[in-house]
């Protein structure tokens, strides 16, 4: 029906649908009044990436009436971030992020204060991020993600009979697009599905085991991770850090990864498989970044005003041969290694070789150089530091789990960059 037919009290009973106690969008502790401006004012939110999803969150949040906003990035601007990161221009290349998004903002929109933090997630304490209302991501890195996501599950607290004290929940909304699909999600630690409940959403890197690329390079992809992780640190050729742009930069790779492709009798090492593996570009598409970014201010404005209930709790959308935008609801992992609070088992075989069992683990919860130790000492480390680790490590990767003397129901404790604390795995062997 055509809306002007209707009469004025039509109209307004259709609308109120969206406004009223009554409606099924409605949260029902929303009470209209001029107090929802000043709660969405005074609440004070961490934007954690300034790139081109965190510019467009940053806009959004800061027109949609936010005046407390801090911003986190540690990179510098690139030249080729100015087709789809809005709030640079060319004479902001090689400053920060942070600080040019938080300045542009500041500018542009009045009363709106966006405070900027150049440096890594992992360089702030907890007590940080614990002054927070909420988090909104907007990061391309799931390692990243998922350090912040344990780090808000840290900062949940219990009360005596194991009820969650409501008052610590800090909500993470997180974002993230790649091409013409995107997702966003709204996260209440300890409460809902957190990101590790749910990691196989998320695409794994292309990350190859370290003892792999160290001790038994397979693939000529082995050969330059190998130069990229490890030779580069050690030899430090041009004093600064790998630029995949830099073609000095990427023939000294090549050259190295040549050398350690000869020894291994790998081949396939080339100029083209070197810059794949050390740029591993993922694309970005603007338009994308913009609705994925509405969807994270309107989950904002929701937990800020109560004016509508949340996400419920997982965001798709893609738009390759068809628009489709819809909500999943995600289930909780009862076994997950951030939020599940109770033993993790790990099931395996005791003829595995410790490679095989580091192959499986690393696939299975996406980590990248772990270490393992087990009650009474370490099975593997990586550690320029203790190189007699390194000579261990390399000689009980082809000891099978029971050479090593572990038994069924034994735990280990693993630790990795990508995880924000160490978990620990209970072994249960089967035949499977």
């Amino acid at each position: 029906m055509d809306v002007c037919t209707e009469t004025e009290d039509n109209r307004w009973t259709d609308i109120r649908q969206f406004t009223d106690n009554s409606s099924s969008f409605a949260h029902p502790a929303f009470e209209p009044g001029a107090d929802n401006f000043k709660a969405i004012q005074q609440c004070r939110v961490l934007v954690v990436g300034a790139g081109g999803l965190g510019c467009e969150i940053l806009k959004n949040l800061a027109l949609s009436g936010f005046q407390n906003i801090d911003v986190i990035d540690m990179d510098t601007i690139d030249l080729s971030n100015l087709n789809r990161q809005f709030l640079f221009r060319e004479s902001d290349v090689g400053t920060s992020k942070a600080e040019v998004a938080a300045n542009f903002i500041n500018r542009r929109v009045k009363g709106c204060k966006v405070i900027p933090h150049n440096c890594k997630i992992q360089d702030k304490g907890l007590d940080f991020y614990r002054q927070f209302s909420m988090v909104i991501c907007g990061l391309d890195s799931i390692v990243a993600r998922r350090w912040l996501n344990a780090a808000l599950c840290n900062l949940v607290a219990f009360e005596e009979g194991g009820e969650i004290d409501q008052d610590t929940i800090i909500p993470l909304i997180d974002g993230g697009t790649e091409g013409f699909k995107g997702n966003a999600r709204v996260v209440f630690p300890h409460y809902s599905p957190c990101i590790e409940c749910t990691l196989d959403l998320y695409p794994p890197q292309v990350n190859f085991p370290l003892c792999t690329i160290a001790h038994t390079p397979r693939l000529p992809e082995h050969c330059v991770e190998y130069v990229k992780v490890i030779l580069w640190e050690k030899e430090s050729p041009f004093k600064e850090q790998l630029d995949g742009d830099n073609p000095h930069h990427v023939d000294w790779v090549l050259n190295e990864a040549l050398k350690r492709a000869a020894n291994y009798g790998i081949q396939g090492v080339n100029l083209r498989l070197t810059q794949g593996v050390l740029k591993r570009i993922i694309p970005a598409v603007a338009t994308t970044n913009a609705i994925i970014a509405g969807s994270c201010a309107l989950e904002a404005l929701k937990l800020a005003s109560n004016i509508s209930c949340s996400l419920n709790n997982y965001l798709n959308f893609t738009n390759v041969h068809e628009i489709f935008y819809g909500v999943v609801k995600l289930e909780k992992n009862p076994e997950c290694i951030v939020c599940s609070r109770s033993a993790i088992t790990f099931y395996s075989r005791p003829e595995w070789t410790l490679e095989t069992f580091m192959e499986k683990l690393t696939e299975k919860y996406q980590l990248r150089n772990p270490t393992l130790k087990s009650s009474t000492k370490y099975l593997y480390m990586i550690n320029n530091l203790l190189p007699e680790l390194v000579d261990i490590s390399r000689n009980n990767l082809s000891k099978s789990l029971a050479e090593l003397g572990l038994a069924d129901g034994d735990e280990l404790l693993i630790s990795d960059e990508s995880l924000h604390e160490p978990i620990t795995l209970r072994l249960n062997f089967t035949d499977d």
